[in-house]
């Protein structure tokens, strides 16, 4: 299900005030209008003229609609809308638009990628990305969902469902117990804690920890520790690592 937006038409007067230290500013405006008041409380006041509101509030901290006025209250800052003359109201459901990237499993809706995520057009299916993760454009052979591709010390293609197919899984069998903890005789264990680390198996007595970056291991730095290719250059596991030879990502110069 979706919060829906509430949409007013009609002959309306547009209150703007706003408060600051030392000056106060009134905008009084009517017209024609379209008053749309977003599931986050946003509210905007289009004209029939371009693309941009001649009035709005984003995220405001309170609005009231009370037959044909709105009112938003944010701060210092207000918005008023009072309707004269009503051509029509309405609410419609309303979700956040997306790259189509397939079918949901749950309903006939389409899976969009938007904000971090990929979730469902029409209802309420989500499923959380990697920040660096990309569509292949596959399907996973168990549950047909879109597959994903992230990097985490290798290139790992996955299923776009955890539950399904667990990166930390993957991880876990490609480089648990793999590198040597530089602090002491032990290894180092992919454990997560909020992000993925290599954290020492001594713990607490070794307090060794290191956060995986994003990207593929290819090669070892002077420390004894893996090296990385991030999207920011090569670095040691070790980001405090002064011993690495660090490089500039690789740029296109043209022919």
């Amino acid at each position: 299900m979706h919060d829906d937006t509430r949409v007013l038409a009609g002959d309306c007067t547009t209150l703007f005030e706003t408060t600051g230290a030392q000056t106060q500013r009134t905008r009084e405006q009517r017209g024609e209008v379209l008053v749309v008041v977003k599931p986050d409380n946003t509210v905007l006041v289009h004209d029939a003229d371009g693309y941009q509101p001649v009035a709005w509030l984003t995220r405001p901290d309170s609005v009231t609609i009370d037959g044909g006025t709105v009112v938003a209250r944010d701060g210092d800052d207000l918005l008023r809308v009072v309707t004269h003359d009503e051509h029509g109201s309405a609410s419609y459901p309303v979700s956040e638009a997306g790259i189509p990237v397939g079918d949901c499993p749950a309903c006939a809706g389409t899976l969009v990628r938007s904000n971090g995520a990929v979730r469902c057009s029409n209802c309420a299916e989500r499923y959380g990305l990697p920040a660096d993760a990309t569509i292949t454009g596959g399907r996973c052979r168990d549950c047909r969902l879109p597959t994903i591709r992230t990097e985490r010390g290798r290139a790992f293609e996955l299923c776009l469902d955890r539950e399904c197919e667990s990166l930390d899984d993957r991880v876990i069998d490609a480089f648990d117990r793999e590198w040597a903890c530089p602090e002491c005789d032990g290894d180092l264990r992919i454990v997560r804690k909020g992000g993925l680390f290599a954290g020492c198996e001594h713990h607490p007595d070794c307090e060794a920890a290191f956060a995986i970056p994003t990207g593929v291991v290819v090669d070892t730095c002077a420390c004894g520790l893996p090296l990385f290719e991030t999207a920011g250059g090569r670095r040691c596991l070790d980001a405090t690592c002064s011993q690495a030879q660090v490089s500039e990502p690789a740029t296109y110069s043209g022919p």
